[in-house]
């Protein structure tokens, strides 16, 4: 069983025009960008707007194609505090009737740009599900790296030896009684 999407604009399939392109222009509102941002831990979410179209392709398939811009707002690892990026995603996914959902403990891993088709296709969850994608994984605020050697350990070690956490573990192995 699957969450409720953070965001939902749903398209009935059988409403699509298969001879021309359904142009989408989403751009949630304040509320609604609060939610995501609640939903995705981000500290902020000024702007988000996915632009795109679905098409109809070969075979009974569509494709939807588009570009996501935002602004988001996310707490920096190290300090805390804000750091805002701007992102800019394009993508692309084809919903084919002849794809299936995996199953099992052990799956090959599907084309992420293929999924299943089914009644309807959910921009609003592809946007989202595209933003939490591009998000930075660990922001970093300006000036961070010297908070961060500021809350080492010993401040007199260098980067290499910072980054050698088994250095003494001969030493101690050395002085335990056998």
């Amino acid at each position: 069983m699957t969450a409720a999407p953070r965001y939902s604009h749903r398209l009935r399939v059988a409403h699509l025009n298969p001879r021309a392109p359904t142009e989408i222009d989403l751009k949630p509102d304040a509320a609604a960008r609060r939610a995501i941002a609640a939903d995705l831990d981000l500290l902020d979410l000024p702007e988000l707007r996915f632009t795109g179209r679905i098409t109809a392709e070969g075979g009974q398939a569509w494709a939807l194609t588009g570009r996501l811009k935002a602004r988001v707002v996310q707490p920096c690892v190290v300090t805390l505090d804000p750091v805002t990026t701007d992102l800019s995603e394009d993508l692309r996914r084809v919903y084919s009737p002849h794809a299936v959902q995996p199953e099992g403990d052990e799956v090959e891993m599907p084309d992420d740009e293929i999924e299943p088709l089914g009644q309807f296709i959910d921009v609003g969850e592809v946007m989202v599900e595209a933003l939490a994608l591009a998000l930075p994984p660990w922001p970093r605020a300006a000036g961070a790296d010297a908070a961060e050697a500021a809350l080492g350990d010993d401040p007199g070690a260098g980067d290499e030896e910072r980054q050698k956490p088994f250095a003494g573990l001969a030493d101690l192995l050395a002085r335990k009684p056998h």
